[in-house]
């Protein structure tokens, strides 16, 4: 099935961000009821999870929910929250079977409390998996992400605790969400747009970015299999020179 299969560990991403765009376009291509689209997305991700525990990706984390999304209509959003709400019971027999970890990153606070119990409880209950770790974001956003570390780094200067000259990206990045896991290496967006959406913008720093106009419940293990081929290809140089890594790579 995957074209990615043969290659060698240290070529591949460690961790993949998705970008879930199209379920409403692909709704109305195909005449379903309103907001049936996003029940064809939720679907669609079983065999994407399944393709990067078979291929040994460390990290998958998925874009669910934005902070940008809470202004979508009442109802969109109602369904929303009862697609998570099924997706998270769905998903605990498929973190049993294949051992993953579940993990939730964003502002839970504007969540009912039956979402967020549910939540931590999958959390807990997946904490000891080490397979694969599936990153679900809900009402998250890289700005509020951002702000949010800020803000704790601010309060401990306010307390005395930190001083301001020792801030610096490091001790920030220790701060946003997903701090303990391995930086987005590949950050993919279906559905033809052309933009990060405010998603993972710290984490991402040095992400390669690929992008399909493939709407999410459309896209498929194969054509993730191609994007990890492709991304074994290109060049990571984080700054330095084209020479500076053909002769890095040519240490023993």
């Amino acid at each position: 099935m995957s074209t990615s299969a043969a290659l060698a560990p240290a070529l591949l991403p460690r961790h993949i961000a998705i970008i879930m765009d199209g379920n409403n376009r692909y709704g109305k291509a195909n005449h379903l009821p309103k907001g049936h689209g996003h029940v064809a997305g939720k679907d669609a991700l079983d065999p994407i999870v399944e393709y990067c525990v078979d291929t040994g990706i460390e990290v998958l984390t998925v874009f669910a929910f934005s902070s940008e999304n809470w202004q979508r209509p009442p109802s969109e959003v109602t369904l929303l929250m009862q697609l998570l709400t099924s997706t998270i019971h769905e998903q605990m027999p498929r973190m049993d079977k294949y051992r993953i970890r579940l993990r939730f990153i964003g502002d839970r606070s504007p969540l009912s409390a039956e979402l967020q119990a549910l939540m931590a409880d999958a959390e807990e209950k997946t904490a000891h998996f080490d397979a694969m770790t599936l990153v679900i974001a809900i009402s998250y956003g890289g700005q509020w992400d951002i702000a949010r570390a800020a803000k704790q780094l601010a309060k401990q200067v306010q307390a005395g605790e930190l001083c301001a000259d020792d801030i610096d990206k490091d001790l920030l990045g220790r701060h946003v969400q997903l701090a303990d896991a391995p930086a987005v290496d590949m950050l993919i967006r279906t559905g033809g747009e052309y933009r990060l959406s405010n998603f993972l913008l710290w984490q991402s720093a040095y992400a390669e970015l690929f992008f399909t106009k493939t709407l999410w419940p459309e896209f498929r293990a194969a054509e993730l299999a191609s994007m990890v081929a492709e991304f074994a290809q290109r060049q990571r140089r984080f700054g330095k020179t084209n020479e500076q890594i053909a002769c890095a790579q040519q240490l023993p």
